[in-house]
């Protein structure tokens, strides 16, 4: 208690009733759930087996597990801190009889699930070339989470998706009923229904769950939202903590209201602001204030430091995307030589996780250990090897494991059978394989259909690899892609449209990188960049597991960085239809969930905080202008050093200039 400041000690001992606790990032709020737990524990003798405590990942739980039993020992024996979804199954494990299950149900796996749907739509006759089983999967997961069932679902008519989901939805929860099954989303919705049917159930756990804390409550969806409301609703002593500036998971349905409206729903709640930052310098602090400030509908706090200004901001204002990349890691090696830091102390965040590419890139060839968190490598992506193997048969049609992966993507109905009798007559004629499929018209086990599909993928190729030459390749890629339609496949075969277009953008990298070598390459070919591709692959960092979570600059999208620092952090594309991103602009005109994810970004970092953008970008090959961020308008002049934020040209910084030039001023 003697650590904690003023208004974490109240926050510690406001014990009775609703407590509502604003913790702005880097506030200290792990360290007051705790000390909160404790103190009922050790002062107010509660017993461990009244206490809940709910937050949203197994590892947050897990680490306030080991804070509370180091502080409290056995006193806190019996207490539950955990997950929503592991609250659901502790509740269901019990009760669940009542809703006609056995206690012993299984929790479906995504690829359970995804049998269960197919069976479910082979039996309501709709057509799978039509209606994808997995769209209709992702449709019924949504509903879910809004506690919709299938008796309350009312479809769109005028949507095929929604009529075949409407179809689909109840003979699906019959038949995970029949297996004795539940899907992870029935998780929540049949614990919030069985307390909300059976009175004495829900008494037993009210009785139970006497002083309840949820953290991260920003992060909750309508669901989550109901279940906690009905466990406290008995004794009303509920303590939320959380921070509506942080809510960044719109899209994946958290409600930023119910933080918003949590004082209005429970009369005589008590309102506590942690707004002393442990975290970062004054300079970062005011530049997150004055960006986030510009949302409209957000509670008033701002938060401050009394460890002193630090240093300015750098901008850097970066002609491309291959120059943004390569200041950014020029700035990396001084910084981490002129701060002796660990490459794990510095970190590369963007808005979207294709922007990796140019940044990995420049990494390698520096031969500076990173790791991409929340997503893999670039090029190990598995678009981006799609991609990539059809610049491998163009380049080498004798490559034959290229030519594998290519030859049913998209798809185009030539299946494993298929495959086995053409590898045979390869073999056997002694012949390579991309020749055998242009004499598909010879093998007389391959049925007529399959026989045409075969050809015409085969003509296909080679048209592409006689038109192709070494000028202009980015755009005569891209043509081959749109002609491909990879981007139709892409959107037919997941289960989201968001999850699509993240691997469309991707695909477009593939493009973006082979369009920016030719035009930094003098006699730039095919196979110097594949070459170039491969041995980047030979040179991958953390392979023998040294580098990966222990020394390496950490890559992540911002969206993953969530709940971490770094003591220097580079905030990249800063950039009109990027961050903002573009379809988060058209969906929200405010943009206030995107200005969320930019003060999440600001405010990771401890000492330095460096924001790039660029004059440029590429699409699909070719080069577009871009514009600012509003958000970097946002931030005050004063606080940034390097290139103004205005600045429509990107004038040069002689970063070792500055580097030398500080060491000589310390």
């Amino acid at each position: 208690m003697k650590r904690l400041n003023p208004p974490q000690q109240r926050a510690v001992n406001t014990v009775e009733g609703a407590l509502l606790i604003l913790a702005g990032a880097g506030s200290g709020k792990t360290q007051v759930i705790t000390t909160r737990i404790v103190h009922f524990l050790k002062d107010l003798r509660v017993p461990a087996e009244n206490i809940l405590a709910v937050t949203f990942t197994n590892k947050a739980a897990r680490e306030m597990n080991e804070r509370v039993l180091g502080m409290a020992g056995q006193l806190a024996k019996g207490i539950v801190i955990s997950t929503f979804h592991s609250l659901g199954v502790r509740i269901l494990r019990r009760d669940i009889k009542s809703l006609g299950f056995k206690p012993n149900f299984s929790i479906y796996s995504t690829s359970d699930q995804s049998g269960v749907i197919r069976q479910a739509v082979r039996e309501r006759d709709i057509d799978q070339k039509k209606i994808d089983p997995d769209q209709i999967l992702w449709k019924i997961s949504g509903l879910k989470n809004r506690l919709i069932g299938p008796k309350e679902f009312t479809p769109d008519k005028n949507d095929p998706l929604e009529i075949a989901t409407a179809a689909v939805y109840p003979r699906y929860q019959e038949l995970l009923k029949g297996f004795n099954a539940i899907d992870f989303d029935d998780i929540i919705m049949l614990s919030v229904r069985m307390l909300q049917t059976t009175p004495s159930i829900l008494s037993h756990w009210q009785e139970r769950f006497r002083y309840i804390m949820v953290d991260e409550y920003q992060d909750t969806n309508a669901s989550q939202y109901l279940l906690i409301s009905l466990l406290a609703q008995k004794h009303g002593n509920i303590c939320v903590v959380g921070d509506d500036d942080q809510s960044i998971y719109g899209w994946r349905g958290a409600e930023v209201q119910n933080i918003l409206n949590f004082a209005q729903h429970h009369p005589g709640c008590v309102t506590i602001k942690l707004e002393q930052n442990y975290r970062s310098t004054g300079t970062i602090l005011e530049a997150a204030n004055c960006v986030i400030k510009n949302n409209t509908v957000r509670t008033d706090k701002a938060l401050w430091t009394s460890d002193g200004k630090g240093r300015e901001i750098d901008l850097i204002v970066a002609d491309s995307e291959e120059h943004e990349a390569a200041q950014v890691v020029e700035q990396i090696i001084l910084e981490q030589y002129r701060e002796k830091l660990r490459w794990a102390d510095l970190a590369i965040l963007y808005r979207s996780n294709a922007q990796s590419r140019a940044f990995e890139e420049k990494l390698r060839l520096e031969r500076i250990p990173y790791v991409v968190i929340g997503g893999q490598q670039f090029y190990e992506r598995k678009e981006v090897k799609d991609a990539i193997a059809y610049l491998k048969v163009i380049d080498n049609p004798s490559d034959e494991a290229s030519l594998l992966r290519i030859i049913n993507f998209p798809r185009r109905g030539i299946g494993d059978t298929t495959l086995i009798k053409l590898n045979q007559w390869s073999m056997n004629h002694d012949v390579p394989l991309f020749e055998s499929l242009g004499r598909a018209g010879e093998i007389e086990e391959i049925s007529p259909s399959c026989k045409k599909t075969v050809l015409a993928f085969h003509a296909m190729m080679k048209e592409v690899m006689a038109g192709f030459n070494n000028h202009n390749m980015g755009t005569q890629v891209n043509t081959l892609f749109n002609r491909l339609r990879i981007e139709d496949e892409l959107y037919r075969t997941l289960n989201d449209a968001p999850q699509a277009r993240k691997r469309i953008e991707n695909i477009e990298q593939v493009v973006n990188s082979l369009a920016a070598y030719e035009e930094q390459t003098p006699r730039a070919t095919l196979s110097a960049f594949l070459e170039r591709i491969s041995l980047m692959d030979e040179d991958k960092p953390g392979e023998d597991g040294k580098d990966k979570g222990s020394n390496a600059v950490t890559l992540m999208s911002l969206h993953s960085s969530k709940g971490l620092e770094f003591s220097h952090v580079w905030l990249v594309g800063v950039e009109e239809n990027l961050l903002p991103h573009k379809r988060s602009i058209e969906e929200d005109p405010t943009v206030a969930e995107e200005r969320r994810l930019c003060y999440v970004g600001i405010t990771r970092a401890r000492k330095y905080l460096t924001i790039s953008r660029c004059l440029t970008r590429r699409k699909y090959g070719a080069v577009e202008g871009r514009k600012p961020s509003r958000f970097l308008a946002e931030i005050p002049d004063h606080l940034l050093s390097g290139t103004a934020g205005n600045t429509e040209s990107a004038e040069p910084v002689d970063l070792a200039a500055d580097f030398f030039a500080r060491m000589l001023g310390d």
